[in-house]
């Protein structure tokens, strides 16, 4: 099963930053007590406050999938009410249900199948992930 990853890009609403804030964190909360296949869940915010990337990755296709529906509900809350211009770009294998997916949720996509580097699988690899999880752990 192929790594799959993603960049997703945003903007914030002019005056909804407080509650992009709070909608984003629980988007986070949900994948992290949900996701079974998410490697990386990741916001990023621009020093301005006005755009917004978001940094995924996921075992494979099944993951984003599995991801999309636990978070339905909170994420059509967040652009409903605070985010706009979202954008995806996909690194990975093109299939089907991804493709699927993504003409239901009508966000704007590019995808990129790998051609080389270092390592095929996701820029995170289990030895980083591993050692960032034990950094979180309580003493």
């Amino acid at each position: 099963m192929a790594a799959l990853e993603l960049s997703a890009h945003m903007t914030v609403r002019p005056g909804c930053l407080d509650g992009f804030k709070k909608q984003a964190a629980e988007l986070i909360r949900i994948t992290r007590e949900k996701d079974s296949h998410t490697l990386r869940y990741d916001w990023f915010l621009s020093p301005d406050g006005t755009e917004c990337e978001v940094r995924e990755a996921y075992t494979g296709p099944e993951g984003l999938i599995e991801h999309n529906h636990h978070i339905l509900d909170a994420r059509t809350k967040f652009f409903r009410e605070y985010a706009d211009n979202h954008f995806m770009t996909v690194y990975g294998d093109v299939s089907e249900p991804l493709l699927n997916l993504l003409k239901m949720h009508a966000a704007g996509h590019k995808w990129f199948s790998f051609l080389q580097g270092l390592d095929p699988s996701a820029a995170i690899s289990p030895q980083i992930l591993g050692a960032a999880h034990e950094d979180t752990q309580p003493a």
